[in-house]
Parts: C-alpha cells; structure tokens; sequence
C-alpha cells in the first residue's frame, strides 16, 4: 500500500515516514501544496495523509480541487485546527476522516486502516476503455469481448494507462509506477517504447478506434479516439 504524507515540517514528515514504512508501507513524502497537487494528479497512491496548512497552497484547496477532478483516493486530514467547524469544512470538501495534532501514532495506525479496508471493499474488479475490458480478479484482457494475450508487464503497463486513461503519461512517470525505477535513462525509455509498441499491435491492429497513442515529444496516452 503506498501512502502520500503531505506535511511541511520535515521532523513531522520524517517521523510519519520512518514509522509508517515500520508498518510495511510504501511511503513518499511532499512538502509543499504544489508538490503534492502535482503527485496526486500524476502518481497513484492508495492513502493520502494531507496536512491543512501548507506553504503554496493549502489542504483544503488541494482537497476540493482533487474531488472536482473525480480523485476517489482516501484522504485523512492531519490538522492542529480543533474547531468543529474546520473538522466539518473539512469532511464537506471531501476527506474521509481527520485527527487533530498531537495525535497518538496508534490511533493514525487504526485510522489509516480502516480506510484502506472500505476502499478495498469498494475498489471497482475491472477497468475498461471503450470496448476494452481488464478483469483484475483473473487478469485477463478483452477487447469487443474477444481475449487478447499480454505479458505480466504487458499487463501492468496497461492496468496503469487504464487507471490514468485521458491523462499524458510521461515515460520517467511509467518507468518510476511500472518498472519502479527512480532514475529514467535511454536504455529504460527504448524498453518501454517496445512494450507500448507491442500492446498497440495487440489491442488497435485492425481497429477502426484506436486507444493507445503518442503525445510526440512527451508521452503517450490512452483514449478512445484522437487526443
């Protein structure tokens, strides 16, 4: 499970990383309003901790902007505002649940999981495009419901296009989310050319609509038609 902390004071940060990644969680940290507006609508993440106060731009406005925009991604409020009407503005504007600072490390633990088990619960089994189908229980592809055989990374770069379909994705962005590589070079780029070019032979050859497509100079991006 991968968990953006969105908080500005670096002892705070520092501590949620070291004690969440002592639970096994992936964890990455922004410090800013517009360094972690940019990673929310770019990156996927299963957890968002998100502080209100915030140097560039704040939570709140980070929070009500990423639910215009259809981000479902659970958010948990960390916040030294103990009003009940912040709480309330808060909870209107979109996030899930919030605690108050100082907070017990326990109770953050609690709190995170029991919003990740009702976002599992909730998690939709199948992605699509168009007539495109992926089932996520026995991964298997379809396209006009006739099966199309992929590789496992075949398969994965395909579930990220699809769960950023309408949106550029840049190749440092799929060899950071697919490959896990944090550093993009050549010899990373070239392979992931050949993935895409290899899943557009299977899915568009023959197709009058086509889904996978080149943002020259930047990208590619998964849509029905022309970007």
């Amino acid at each position: 499970m991968r968990i953006l902390v969105v908080e500005d004071e670096h002892k705070v940060a520092k501590a949620l990383k070291e004690g969440l990644e002592g639970e096994h969680y992936d964890v990455d940290v922004a410090h800013t309003g517009e360094d972690a507006f940019f990673r929310v609508n770019t990156e996927q993440f299963d957890m968002i901790l998100l502080d209100l106060n915030l140097p560039g731009r704040s939570g709140m406005e980070i929070l009500k902007t990423i639910r215009k925009r259809g981000v479902e991604t659970p958010v948990l409020l960390l916040t030294a505002r103990d009003a009940v009407e912040d709480r309330v503005a808060g909870l209107n504007s979109g996030a899930d649940d919030y605690l108050v600072k100082p907070f017990a490390f326990t109770e953050l633990l609690a709190r995170i999981r029991a919003l990740l088990r009702r976002g599992r619960a909730a998690e939709t089994l199948h992605l699509c495009i168009a007539d495109l189908d992926m089932d996520l229980v026995t991964r298997k592809l379809t396209r006009s419901g006739k099966a199309i055989e992929v590789t496992t990374r075949e398969f994965e770069i395909l579930e990220f296009m699809l769960r950023h379909q309408g949106q550029v994705i840049m190749r440092d962005m799929m060899a950071r989310e697919v490959w896990k590589e944090s550093a993009r070079g050549t010899p990373i780029n070239n392979v992931i050319d050949v993935h895409i070019a290899r899943l557009r032979r299977k899915i568009d050859q023959d197709q009058t609509v086509k889904l996978i497509h080149t943002v020259r100079g930047v990208g590619f991006m998964l849509r029905e038609g022309e970007p």
